[in-house]
């Protein structure tokens, strides 16, 4: 085991494991090769009739079979949320070789990003109640709603039994999650987390409630062409569902283990817009600060970032808020700076964006390959960057960072870097 007394500074944090279940694809390899062919997994909707939608597109995650990774009685009253979280977490661990025993569960946690929990059973009880009274309500309703069971069953899945937390931040909840789990461990409070993102609320409400906003693309009669972050002609996000989650530990036991270990986690910030609602503020100085403490966190230099995963909605404010955000921290590098954004293939996960991107992000600096934001045919306004349009690029990536952006101005930034 390691020893809990090392100092801060020294407690290097790896990444030795990672699990996807994303529109994608099932599984890191599968989501990762499509991801890297820029393929896209927006379709139509099947969950539910959208005759009366305006937009009636998603990223759904197709061929997903709970009972391939839960017990059949379990499977069945477990909400898809948590379900994915469980599978892309039996994914993560299995990838690491990680065993859970008793000699080490209390010190291993499990931290998850979630933005909205069970809407679905919220949806359907609603329902129930109003048709048929209280005395036919589920009695687990309330424990398939809470957005922190999924990490609760996760910890129950695995026996680890250290720090368990979920986070609510919105569209930065998955990236929060993966920055207080390599803090946890950094200052030795676990040796190892599990942790990432997960959502799945492809339901009637979520799409009328965005719909309302104005936030989600209309692009209905091409879905693939729907998410295009960065471009002239985008007109708002396309919900996504699934989970990427993590094993992050410490260096020392990682070693240990003779572990594989994908890349090193070195640098985290976050900070709050205090502006609006749900939009960013134009000058986007709370993305930008938030950068910025993230690269302090590390002990780097601007100059050292080689890659940006963007939160790059496809939105028309966003992504003109986050590009002032890149060129206020990145000043003359800013043009030069590779960014790309995987919403255009993925969409966007909400609570569970930060944690497929967290393990991208990984996987890019891992194979020196950075994804492309597809469907950037005509760059929008002021969107001048390099945005890795279409087509991936082989580059060598030392260190690169992933930014979340939520509701309320909630901002997150990781840093990851190469291992050596």
């Amino acid at each position: 085991m390691t020893n809990h007394n090392t100092n801060d500074r020294d407690r290097r944090v790896v990444i030795t494991g990672a699990g996807l279940i994303t529109p994608l694809g099932i599984g890191v390899s599968e989501t990762w090769t499509a991801l890297c062919a820029g393929k896209s997994g927006i379709s139509e909707i099947t969950r539910f009739d959208t005759s009366e939608f305006q937009t009636k597109i998603a990223g759904e995650v197709k061929g997903f079979q709970p009972e391939d990774f839960l017990p059949k009685k379990d499977a069945k009253r477990t909400q898809l949320f948590i379900a994915y979280a469980i599978a892309a977490s039996r994914m993560a661990v299995e990838d690491s070789g990680l065993v859970i025993s008793d000699a080490n569960r209390n010190r291993i946690g499990v931290i998850t990003g979630c933005g909205l929990g069970g809407l679905s059973i919220l949806e359907e009880t609603a329902h129930t109640l109003a048709t048929k009274g209280p005395k036919r309500v589920t009695p687990f309703f309330i424990p398939m709603m809470i957005g922190n069971m999924a990490a609760g069953m996760v910890s129950i899945q695995f026996g680890a039994r250290g720090p368990n937390s979920s986070i609510a931040t919105a569209c930065a909840a998955g990236s929060h999650g993966i920055g207080e789990a390599f803090r946890l461990i950094k200052r030795g409070s676990a040796d190892a987390m599990i942790t990432g993102g997960v959502e799945s609320v492809i339901t009637p409400t979520c799409v009328a409630g965005f719909g309302a906003m104005k936030a989600l693309s209309t692009r209905n009669d091409e879905p693939e062409k729907a998410s295009r972050p960065f471009d002239r002609d985008r007109d708002g996000f396309v919900v996504g569902e699934g989970s990427g989650m993590m094993i992050l530990e410490t260096l020392e036991g990682a070693l240990e283990r003779g572990a594989h270990i994908y890349a090193e986690i070195c640098g985290y910030g976050m900070s709050g817009d205090g502006y609006h609602m749900t939009a960013p503020p134009p000058d986007a100085e709370g993305a930008a600060r938030c950068m910025m403490a993230a690269i302090e966190d590390a002990g780097i230099s601007y100059r050292q970032i080689d890659y940006i995963n963007a939160h790059g909605t496809s939105t028309p404010l966003n992504d003109l808020y986050e590009t002032r955000a890149i060129k206020t921290v990145f000043k003359e590098k800013a043009h030069s700076l590779p960014v790309s954004s995987t919403k255009s293939m993925t969409g966007h996960l909400l609570g569970g964006a930060g944690g497929i991107e967290g393990v991208f992000t990984a996987l890019a600096i891992h194979e020196d390959i950075i994804p492309p934001t597809i469907n950037l045919d005509n760059p929008g306004e002021e969107c001048d960057l390099d945005y890795v349009p279409n087509v991936a690029r082989k580059a060598e990536l030392e260190y690169a960072m992933s930014n979340s952006f939520g509701f309320g101005g909630t901002n997150a930034a990781v840093i990851l870097k190469k291992y050596r």
